[in-house]
């Protein structure tokens, strides 16, 4: 019984860029209000992340207007639609609790200069591959060898150059436009 919750649960994981408590974080987030759909942005600094696979979660807190304002949301919920890491904090500590009851300057958390990676920002999901009528995926269907040069072509028939169909082809469509002029007058 369990395997088959762990495969669920396996499932339903998604791509999350790497970031730790002291991180300042921007979580780009769905907002269903009755029925339309918008995204809210939140920023702030990791102060936990807690639990394991499916039910993974963080704990975002930011100060609004001097009250502090603390949010938790799951790692691999489909609402959020985006995460940032904006900076790495220099913290050594797993729970940054201890910034609940500091205020101001002291509330702030050192941003760490070495290790930071390039690839700070959340990478798109995979895109879903494409599958045809019969249901078969592009990369699963058969190749079909381009046609050589010379195959198709009978007796007599031969293209004309490039050069030489362009010029036909001007040479042709001057030639109605003049006897369309002509027969105006």
């Amino acid at each position: 019984m369990s395997t088959i919750i762990e495969g669920i649960e396996r499932r339903q994981l998604r791509q999350v860029a790497r970031f730790d408590a002291g991180d300042r974080v921007r979580v780009h987030f769905q907002v269903i209000e009755g029925n339309r759909r918008r995204t809210q942005v939140f920023e702030g600094i990791v102060i936990a992340r807690r639990g394991s696979g499916a039910r993974e979660t963080f704990t975002v807190r930011k100060q609004s207007f001097g009250v502090g304002v603390e949010r938790t949301f799951p790692v691999h919920s489909p609402k959020i639609e985006r995460l940032e890491v904006v900076g790495r904090g220099d913290v050594r500590r797993a729970k940054l609790y201890y910034l609940r009851g500091r205020v101001g300057k002291r509330a702030r958390v050192a941003e760490r200069r070495w290790g930071i990676e390039d690839e700070l920002v959340l990478a798109p999901e995979e895109e879903v591959e494409a599958v045809d009528s019969e249901g078969v995926a592009q990369s699963e269907a058969e190749e079909v060898p381009p046609e050589e040069e010379g195959e198709g072509e009978t007796e007599g028939e031969t293209e004309p150059e490039t050069d030489q169909g362009g010029e036909e082809g001007a040479e042709e469509s001057e030639v109605p436009e003049a006897s369309d002029s002509e027969d105006e007058s």
